[in-house]
């Protein structure tokens, strides 16, 4: 009979480590909010976006649809600006 290998337990990550990791957009979103007093809940309710878009936007999903993201940053009294910079 084969002996099981022993894992070693998966290190749970801090609050702080998981921010430093998030898009400073995503910071943003989750801190206004914060200051609001709003869930995420009531967030998504109040600006029309689904809990599931918020959830993952706030976590750092990479791709998002831009018109959601401006209209919960509109929502949140702040706005998105691209700059468009010439190659070479």
């Amino acid at each position: 009979m084969k002996k099981k290998k022993k894992v070693a337990p998966l290190k749970r990550r801090t609050k702080e480590a998981i921010k430093a990791d998030l898009p400073p957009i995503s910071l943003f979103v989750r801190n206004r909010r914060e200051e609001l007093g709003y869930t995420q809940e009531e967030l998504a309710f109040r600006s029309g976006l689904s809990v599931r878009f918020l959830k993952e936007f706030e976590r750092g999903k990479k791709t998002v649809r831009l018109d959601k993201v401006n209209d919960l940053l509109e929502f949140l009294g702040a706005s998105l600006e691209v700059k468009i910079r010439k190659r070479g």
